[in-house]
């Protein structure tokens, strides 16, 4: 006998954005982000970019399995919009510069262009 499988569900988000952040990598750093250095990168990103909560906010910020890259003193994020740069956000970092990094658009305006970074140099 054979069981018929159950239909696939779909769940809909308004996700414009979604940012993935190493869980190692913010363990081993505990802390190190937002106005007092004590939140993760996960939880200063979503409070400043003021993301919503859940299905319903415009924009996502997941913790991830380990990207092995396992840089000291930071933390790897990416945005899925951009997967062949995984950006490595070292502690203390200005929360403006990262989302500008990240490529995030919040509404907020760039001050200044931020320069390039040659990905070979930050690897090193």
């Amino acid at each position: 006998m054979s069981k018929t499988p159950k239909p696939f569900k779909v769940s809909k988000t308004r996700w414009n954005e979604v940012v993935l952040v190493c869980r190692k990598c913010s363990k081993k750093l505990d802390g190190g982000f937002g106005p007092d250095g004590d939140k993760t990168l996960k939880k200063a990103l979503r409070r400043y970019l003021h993301a919503g909560k859940g299905r319903k906010a415009d924009l996502a910020v997941v913790g991830a399995d380990c990207f092995d890259v396992c840089p000291r003193n930071a933390v790897v994020a990416v945005n899925t919009r951009r997967p062949e740069e995984l950006l490595i956000v070292p502690a203390g970092a200005d929360l403006f510069e990262v989302k500008a990094r990240l490529g995030l658009d919040d509404g907020r305006r760039l001050k200044r262009p931020l320069p390039a970074v040659d990905p070979v140099e930050t690897t090193s």
